[in-house]
């Protein structure tokens, strides 16, 4: 990218369970792991639209009950006031919801942002993906919800208390060598 420029990898987790266990969580012992009841209530699904600034790693996000253009393009909105004042360069997958006519209308409208698309296959390429198998491992997976708005309120915490000290994700390999296995990948 340019210099000035902020580069976001943006993404959607869709259909992230509120799962309530029929047991409460049974806690760490000497010997042996944190356990949990396979039995659980269903209670409703939502979508998180998440952006994790590559320098800094900051995260914003959004739950939405759908994964639609509509809802891309309501974080897009979002995005597009967060970052007011710099060029927004924004790697994405091939989601069809991040190439729709409306998106399309609305990137020309914006011409400050710009759209990075991962080649097909390679969505790990994606550092965005790295953080949402984070906040699966460390928080959803472990949580109890009795509704989606308790889900939905524990992934904002979640993404608050990760902005109070955001990590960026650093690729210990040369970009030389990524680029080259994204590319036989591909073939």
């Amino acid at each position: 990218p340019p210099e000035n420029a902020l580069v976001v990898s943006a993404d959607e987790k869709t259909q992230i369970q509120a799962l309530n266990r029929t047991q409460p969580i049974l806690p760490l012992r000497p010997g042996l792991p944190a356990r949990q009841t396979h039995d659980y209530e269903r209670h409703g699904l939502t979508s998180l639209y998440a952006a994790l600034d590559v320098a800094a790693g900051s995260v914003i996000g959004t739950c939405s009950e759908r994964h639609t253009g509509a809802d891309f393009l309501r974080f897009l909105n979002l995005l597009s006031r967060h970052y007011r004042t710099r060029d927004l360069h924004v790697i994405l997958d091939n989601s069809s919801t991040h190439k729709t006519p409306e998106v399309q209308t609305w990137l020309a409208a914006h011409p400050r942002v710009h759209f990075h698309f991962t080649p097909t296959g390679a969505s790990w390429l994606n550092m965005v993906e790295a953080w949402f198998s984070i906040l699966t491992r460390k928080s959803v997976r472990r949580g109890s919800f009795d509704t989606v708005t308790a889900l939905v309120k524990h992934i904002q915490a979640y993404i608050d208390r990760w902005n109070v000290a955001p990590t960026p994700f650093v690729w210990t390999r040369e970009p030389a060598e990524i680029i080259k296995k994204a590319i036989r990948r591909v073939r």
